[in-house]
């Protein structure tokens, strides 16, 4: 659709993402009686649902990820946000004008808050694209439930391959967690558990090279990173978290993301051009959990009234 067909919409804020800093941003502009559009192309609440049980978030002591991130959705929604489920195709800047553009419409808005997320790095192999989906995945709560009593390969070291490949053991047989360093990553509470149960087992220095297999995974080829030999691990699924992509695709010609893509903001969750922010897992930061995300959002919401308020006052 032409850009001069498209529907044309004025708002005072627009949020690209419903994660949990999307979320709170959304409730914090809504509040500040903003007229506020959230889209998001995916379930609301954001890698939120791709987690099975959250024990970090204060006020719930246990809780699933779905839960928490339905609750969330509906504190959101109170002071009236416009949730639009769409993807969003082009952001442009004119002045002080942000367009935001979905298929059939065009957002223009004063504020344009950026809540777009990341997504795990993948290893970057043929065979992985190959058999993604055929015993590949990177979300052990998605796809657990279809390899029970499969021997399974996890690889990575950091918070998430640990914590799912715990969350694994209870459909798997055994667990395997390969990772190039010679010591894991992820926390300690994590560690421990990993290290005491028995289905969890641990390949260190080592490289995945290969995903085998014809129409379904049958093991993995890894190298020791120590004498370059290369050996089978037989598996029916490998789960990846190797790191994390943002997802800024979108805004990378606006001059406002690091070298890696990660959008850099200040404490007030600005970036380098006014009226635009950035929240959450796709800042540029060095903790990315359900807490700095509520938290960044918050910031913005009230960061985008007081933007506006100075925007009237200089009028």
């Amino acid at each position: 659709m032409a850009k001069e067909s498209l529907v044309k919409e004025h708002v005072d804020v627009v949020i690209v993402g419903a994660g949990p800093a999307g979320l709170t941003a959304a409730l914090y502009a809504s509040r500040a009686n903003l007229k506020t559009v959230m889209i998001e192309q995916g379930l609301p609440g954001g890698e939120v649902n791709n987690t099975a049980d959250v024990e970090n978030y204060l006020g719930y002591p246990l809780i699933s990820g779905p839960e928490l991130a339905e609750k969330m959705y509906q504190s959101a929604m109170v002071f009236g946000v416009d949730h639009v489920m769409g993807q969003v195709t082009k952001i442009d800047i004119e002045g002080e004008a942000k367009l935001v553009y979905t298929s059939d419409k065009c957002f223009i808005s004063k504020v344009l808050i950026l809540a777009t997320g990341c997504q795990h790095r993948k290893l970057g192999l043929d065979s992985e694209m190959r058999l993604n989906g055929k015993g590949v995945s990177y979300c052990a709560v998605c796809d657990g439930f279809f390899f029970r009593d499969k021997d399974l390969v996890v690889v990575g070291g950091g918070d998430s391959a640990v914590e799912e490949a715990t969350y694994l053991t209870q459909f798997a047989s055994k667990v395997t967690i390969i990772h190039r360093r010679d010591q894991l990553r992820a926390q300690k509470l994590l560690q421990d558990r990993a290290f005491n149960h028995p289905k969890i087992h641990f390949i260190w220095d080592s490289v995945v090279e290969e995903v085998v297999g014809d129409q379904a995974v049958e093991a993995v080829r890894i190298k020791s990173l120590k004498d370059q030999k290369d050996s089978l691990v037989p598996c029916q699924g490998v789960f990846i978290y190797i790191g994390l992509v943002p997802n800024t695709s979108l805004v990378t010609s606006l001059g406002i993301c690091d070298e890696e893509g990660w959008i850099i903001t200040n404490e007030r969750m600005e970036t380098s051009i006014p009226g635009v922010f950035a929240v959450g897992d796709v800042r540029q930061n060095t903790l990315r959990q359900i807490a700095t995300a509520v938290g960044d959002g918050s910031r913005a919401g009230h960061q985008a009234y007081l933007y506006l308020q100075e925007m009237d006052a200089n009028k």
